[in-house]
């Protein structure tokens, strides 16, 4: 595009005035040359759960850490993300609940059942036994305008892979999981806390022929606790 009054490129300046761009020619330089890293959002939110992001290279790899007070797990991502490609997405918190609710912060919720509104309800009523419906309402209504964008940022681009890194606590194990599975592959009974749990039977037929516990749950289940991997089952 030209300036008509003078034969100048739009947007270059004449001779002694200072060079400007035009918007339409940012945007075109973004789509070219991609977006510089200090484009690029450090973290993102969902209601009161707060995501730290970092980035490594072009991989299609995407990781979370949800639960603040699983410290092991935090570490264990930290240091993978030093050392490998991929997009990691890690939570400003070191409690296992965030906050929730409407003013801010008034209630809590379990960050990994926000990722459905079914979930979510049941979450914040056990978390919050004294709210009231006026008070729960608005709180669900603030998660179902962030949860989209935040599932949007999780889920890996084709060809990718999703991996949520967890500490188990002594009460909880792949036995746990078995009855609502489709598949299992239990290589380390004495060890049933240390599992993986796939939503995609191509990655269970991988990590079976692996000497590591593991369930498939591919199917979308009957009950929807709100869950990072159910949604992924659902989806």
């Amino acid at each position: 595009m030209r300036d008509r009054s003078s034969g100048v490129p739009a947007g270059r300046g004449r001779p002694g005035t200072r060079p400007t761009v035009s918007r339409r020619e940012f945007l075109a330089y973004g789509s070219v040359f991609g977006w510089l890293p200090f484009f690029r959002p450090k973290h993102i939110n969902m209601a009161g759960a707060r995501f730290r992001i970092i980035r490594n290279g072009r991989s299609k790899h995407r990781y979370l850490f949800i639960h603040g007070n699983e410290e092991t797990a935090r570490q264990v991502l930290t240091r993978h993300m030093e050392a490998h490609e991929g997009i990691a997405y890690v939570i400003d918190s070191h409690t296992r609940n965030v906050p929730a609710g409407v003013p801010s912060g008034s209630g809590q919720i379990d960050p990994n059942r926000m990722f459905s509104r079914v979930g979510a309800e049941a979450s914040l009523t056990r978390l919050n036994p004294d709210w009231k419906p006026e008070r729960m309402q608005p709180a669900l209504a603030a998660l179902d305008r962030d949860r989209e964008k935040l599932v949007r940022a999780l889920l890996p681009p084709p060809g990718g892979v999703l991996i949520a890194l967890h500490n188990n606590s002594p009460g909880y194990s792949v036995t746990d999981e078995r009855p609502i599975s489709d598949a299992e592959s239990i290589r380390e009974p004495a060890n049933p806390h240390a599992f993986y749990l796939c939503t995609s039977p191509d990655d269970f037929k991988v990590i079976a022929t692996s000497p590591y516990n593991a369930v498939l749950q591919h199917q979308a289940p009957k009950q929807d606790d709100g869950s990072l991997s159910r949604l992924a089952a659902a989806r």
